[in-house]
C-alpha cells in the first residue's frame, strides 16, 4: 500500500480545515479534518503516519502492519451520530447526509437511491445482494431521523437478484416498498426518483424536501447503519473498476476501500491495465472525468474505468450538444481534443436550465424533446461530426434528425460502451415505464 492522499476537499462545500499536524500517527477512524462551513468530518482511513499536509490534502504513509480496530466516534443522538461519523451522498455530490436527515419530513418519504444509473457500475447492486439486512436497518434509521412514515426502494427491473432479496427483506415491512425502474439513463437523477416513485414532478431547482421526501443512496444508508450501530466513522468507499484491464473486462467490485486509495493501485488489483488505452475515468461514463494512476478516490468516487482509445477525426469540425445530464462543456471539448477534432459549434439541449451556480440541471430528467434546432445549428456551423452528452430519451431524439442531415454522431460514452460491450447509446430501445407488481406497490 502507498502513502494515502486525503483530500480536504471531498463533498460539497468548503475544503476542511486539518486537525493534526505533520509527524502525528493516526489509527484507522482518527479524526484529520473539520468542516469549515457545510461540509463532513474526515478521518484517517489507515494506521500510519501524518508526513505531509499542503492546500489540498493530507498525505498518511501507512504502518506496515494494519489492524481492524477503528477509534469510534461518540455516543449520542443517532442524527449527531451521522454527522459525527462525516457520511455523505457516497453516490453523487456528497452532501453531508447529516443535514438532509436533519429535515423533518413530517411523514413524508426516504427514497432510496438504487438505480445505480451509471452503464458499468456495479457496487451497490453487489452491497444490496451482500448486505441486504444492514442496508435495510439504515433505511430505518433514516427513517426515524427524517420523521418519515414510508420508504420506498427505487431500483431497476434488470436487477433480478438485488430485487428479489429485498423483496424477501420487506415482505413483512407495511410501510417500506419497492418501485421497479426501467434500464434507462439517469433514473438515478433525484428529481426523477420522486417523480418515479411519488409522480410528483419538481422544478430544477426544487429539492426533493418539497415534495417531502429525501433521496439517499444504497452505499450511504448503510454507512449511516455503521456509525449507529458500531459507532464507525466514515473512512471507506464501495467502487467499481472496469474496463480495458488484465482482470477481465467485467466489473471488478471493490468494498470499504480506504478514502485515499490511488487509482492505479486499484487498478493493480483488477489486473492492471491491457495495453494501450484510451483514457481512465473517475466515476461514470456519463458524468465522470479523466483522472490519472496518481489520483486518490474520496468519499463519493464511484468508478474508476479504462477505457480503449478514441477514434482520430483528423482534425474534422465538430459540434458539442452539452446536456445537463451527461459531462459539461469542459469534459465534452477534452473528449473533442481526445478524438482530434476542432471544436467549430456549442449548443445546449433545451432542457438544460442553468442553476445560480452555473451547473446545469434537465428540467424532466429522462423525459426529453426533439433536438432538430441544435442539429440544423451544427449543420449550419459546417460540422460533420457532433458529440452528445444526453440522456437514453435525448439520445433518441437526437437520432431522429441528426443521421437525414448528414451528421456523424458520437456518445461521450461511446468509447467506455465499446470498452465493457454495453449498448451504445443511440435509439432507445427500452420502454421507459414498467409494469409495477402489485406487491411492489
Amino acid at each position: 500500500m502507498g502513502n494515502l492522499q486525503m483530500l480536504l476537499r471531498q463533498h460539497i462545500g468548503a475544503p476542511c480545515k486539518p486537525v493534526v499536524a505533520v509527524g502525528d500517527k493516526v489509527a484507522k477512524g482518527t479524526l484529520i479534518a473539520e468542516p469549515a462551513g457545510l461540509g463532513a468530518n474526515i478521518f484517517a482511513s489507515v494506521y500510519g503516519t501524518v508526513t505531509e499536509i499542503t492546500e489540498e490534502a493530507i498525505i498518511i504513509e501507512p504502518d506496515a502492519e494494519q489492524k481492524e480496530e477503528f477509534v469510534k466516534i461518540p455516543e449520542g443522538s443517532k442524527l449527531d451520530m451521522v454527522k459525527a461519523a462525516g457520511i455523505v451522498g457516497m453516490g453523487g455530490a456528497g452532501f453531508p447526509t447529516g443535514v438532509k436527515l436533519g429535515t423533518d419530513l413530517n411523514g413524508g418519504y426516504i427514497l432510496i437511491n438504487a438505480a445505480e444509473c451509471e452503464p458499468g457500475l456495479k457496487h451497490n447492486i453487489a452491497q444490496i445482494e451482500a448486505e441486504t439486512e444492514k442496508v435495510l436497518r439504515g433505511v430505518k434509521y433514516c427513517m426515524e431521523i427524517s420523521n418519515a412514515a414510508k420508504a420506498i426502494f427505487a431500483i431497476k427491473k434488470k436487477n433480478e437478484k438485488a430485487v428479489e432479496l429485498l423483496r424477501e427483506a420487506v415482505k413483512n415491512e407495511e410501510h417500506i416498498s419497492i418501485h421497479l425502474l426501467p434500464d434507462i439513463y439517469p433514473m438515478g437523477e433525484e428529481r426523477a426518483v420522486v417523480r418515479e416513485c411519488l409522480g410528483i414532478e419538481l422544478a430544477p431547482d426544487q429539492l426533493p424536501s418539497a415534495a417531502q421526501s429525501v433521496v439517499i443512496n444504497v452505499e450511504t444508508v448503510a454507512r449511516v447503519a455503521e456509525a449507529i450501530d458500531e459507532r464507525k466513522p466514515c473512512f471507506e468507499k464501495n467502487l467499481t473498476v472496469v474496463g480495458k484491464l488484465n482482470g477481465g473486462a467485467e466489473p471488478h467490485v471493490f468494498m470499504n476501500v480506504p478514502v485515499g486509495t490511488s487509482v492505479g493501485e486499484l487498478i493493480e488489483r483488477a489486473g492492471g491495465i491491457d495495453g494501450l488505452y484510451g483514457e481512465i475515468i473517475m466515476g461514470g461514463p456519463f458524468t465522470g472525468k479523466a483522472t490519472s494512476e496518481e489520483a486518490p478516490i474520496t468519499k463519493t468516487t464511484g468508478g474508476i474505468i479504462v477505457t480503449i482509445d478514441f477514434p482520430n477525426l483528423h482534425g474534422a469540425k465538430v459540434g458539442l450538444l452539452v446536456c445537463a445530464c451527461g459531462g459539461d462543456e469542459a469534459r465534452m471539448r477534452d473528449i473533442c481534443q481526445k478524438m482530434n477534432g476542432v471544436v467549430a459549434s456549442v449548443a445546449r439541449c433545451k432542457q438544460a436550465a442553468e442553476m445560480k451556480n452555473g451547473a446545469l440541471k434537465c428540467e424532466r430528467p429522462g423525459n426529453c424533446p426533439g433536438q432538430a434546432k441544435n442539429n440544423i445549428q451544427f449543420k449550419k456551423d459546417g460540422c460533420e461530426y457532433i458529440i452528445i452528452g444526453n440522456c437514453s430519451d435525448c439520445s433518441n431524439t437526437v437520432m431522429g434528425s441528426a443521421p437525414k442531415m448528414g451528421l456523424k454522431v458520437f456518445h461521450q460514452t461511446d468509447h467506455v460502451m465499446r470498452t465493457i460491450g454495453h449498448p451504445l447509446y443511440r435509439y432507445l430501445r427500452v420502454s421507459k415505464q414498467v409494469e409495477q407488481l402489485p406487491e411492489y406497490k
